[in-house]
């Protein structure tokens, strides 16, 4: 799916719809407590297209935490205690924090640094998706999306560094390709995606903005992640798309 020839997405001026969507049911936002994550909240709960919209953090009830299983699942079911679940976004992901940030050089791996990135931004995904894919409805449409990156394109790959950060986004890919296929025999329209917002003015991104670079508030990046969902077809499922609607290399 591309939307090259129509740059101007229809959530840069007016709320997503989601008349592809099938009337009823709920929608989850995993990571409600980030930038882009509360914003999705707020435009899902806006557009009242949904009968519910449930957001999940750290500090919501029930609490969610990416390296505890456990709580994942809690959420999942207790998501799906609200009614059919019709759209779950993913908008967690880990990129620095005081104990570690990207790293420059190989000079800088380190194992105990490399498996936190991966907990958190593939393994605990991919925990989400077990929790989850079986739960959504086996008739009309349905969406799991979870927020990835460019830079875990390895075919886009040009600069190098960042390891721990690409490879676990590339994993997370990997990740959501192989359930959108496992998914497709279960529900045909449902679809498992992966999604590029772009820069973010989030303090995730603030440190790394590069000047020059266009930067999308929270806001305006839910609602082109949002536009984005809207048209998927379901052929799109298994896909990497970025904020415009247009494929990312792998």
């Amino acid at each position: 799916m591309s939307r090259s020839e129509n740059p101007t997405l229809p959530g840069d001026d007016a709320a997503t719809t989601f008349s592809s969507f099938p009337e009823g049911g709920i929608a989850v936002v995993f990571g409600a407590g980030g930038g882009i994550g509360s914003a999705l909240v707020e435009r899902l709960r806006a557009a009242d297209r949904f009968t519910e919209v449930i957001a999940f953090s750290r500090g919501s009830t029930p609490p969610i935490d990416l390296i505890n299983e456990v709580s994942l699942a809690e959420a999942a079911a207790c998501a799906a205690g609200h009614g059919d679940i019709r759209l779950a976004i993913d908008a967690t992901g880990f990129l620095h924090d005081d104990a570690q940030g990207p790293e420059k050089s190989w000079r800088e791996l380190d194992a105990e640094k490399l498996a936190r990135a991966f907990a958190l931004n593939a393994i605990g995904p991919a925990l989400l998706m077990k929790h989850l894919l079986p739960r959504l409805p086996r008739s009309g449409k349905a969406v799991f999306a979870t927020l990835s990156a460019r830079v875990g394109s390895i075919g886009d790959n040009r600069l190098g560094g960042w390891y721990g950060y690409r490879a676990s986004k590339a994993a997370l890919n990997q990740l959501v390709r192989t359930a959108s296929v496992e998914l497709s025999r279960r529900s045909a329209e449902a679809l498992c995606v992966a999604l590029h917002p772009g820069t973010v003015a989030t303090p995730l991104s603030a440190p790394f903005a590069a000047t020059g670079l266009a930067v999308h508030t929270p806001d305006q990046s839910a609602a082109h992640l949002l536009a984005v969902i809207d048209a998927l077809p379901p052929e799109a499922t298994g896909g990497f798309f970025d904020w415009r609607g247009e494929t990312v290399p792998w």
